[in-house]
């Protein structure tokens, strides 16, 4: 949301959403949870959506994002990449393929005034999954603030994670954004707990 929302700034118009849903919820390209709501995040946007289901392993869901791209009318793509050169590459080989350019605005930013700008942006994020040490399940639907930053920079030092979830430590939901029209709120959700990871899945939620 932080790339589309400063590709939008810099003058370029987005016109669409396009969303790849992996079979394989433990995807290395491709974000995973709490895809159901992408229609809402499209209707609160404005944008059309793009919605396309993965296949059994990375090879097919990358198929299925060129199969998706090469029916748009688009110069090119908005990627949120932030530091992994696996992702890079294949996003980049996929778009190559097409013609399609590659706008990635967050890439190789430091990580701690990537986050600075998150939150001066407006734009609120809430936690949705955690998978790193020093962050249970008490982070779960938290919003990502200046109060969330100061207690995550001393687990970064302590269990080396990345401040900005980059090595998967965490997982976001957009719930609002200046360029929202309404905001998401989340009218129910289940947890799942686990030895080394927790996760939040909403089971119902509106515009408002």
């Amino acid at each position: 949301m932080l790339a589309l929302y400063l590709m939008e700034q810099q003058g370029h118009e987005v016109t669409c959403l396009v969303n790849i849903v992996p079979r394989d919820k433990h995807s290395w390209v491709f974000h995973t949870p709490n895809l159901h709501l992408m229609p809402l995040m499209a209707e609160s946007l404005g944008k059309d959506l793009v919605q396309v289901e993965g296949g059994d392993d990375e090879e097919e869901d990358l198929r299925s994002l060129s199969s998706a791209l090469g029916n748009l009318d688009v110069d090119g793509v908005v990627t949120g990449a932030l530091a992994s050169d696996y992702q890079w590459d294949r996003i980049n080989r996929v778009c190559d393929e097409l013609g399609l350019r590659t706008f990635s605005p967050l890439w190789r930013k430091d990580p701690n005034i990537l986050m600075d700008e998150l939150v001066d942006s407006g734009i609120r994020a809430a936690i949705v999954a955690v998978m790193a040490d020093g962050l249970g399940p008490e982070w779960l639907g938290r919003v990502l603030d200046d109060h969330a930053f100061i207690d995550l920079r001393p687990l970064v030092g302590k269990h080396g994670i990345n401040i900005a979830g980059e090595g998967g430590e965490y997982e976001t939901l957009t719930l609002d954004s200046p360029i929202h029209s309404k905001a998401l709120v989340l009218d129910s959700w289940d947890t799942d707990v686990q030895r080394d990871s927790a996760h939040l899945t909403v089971t119902s939620a509106h515009l408002l």
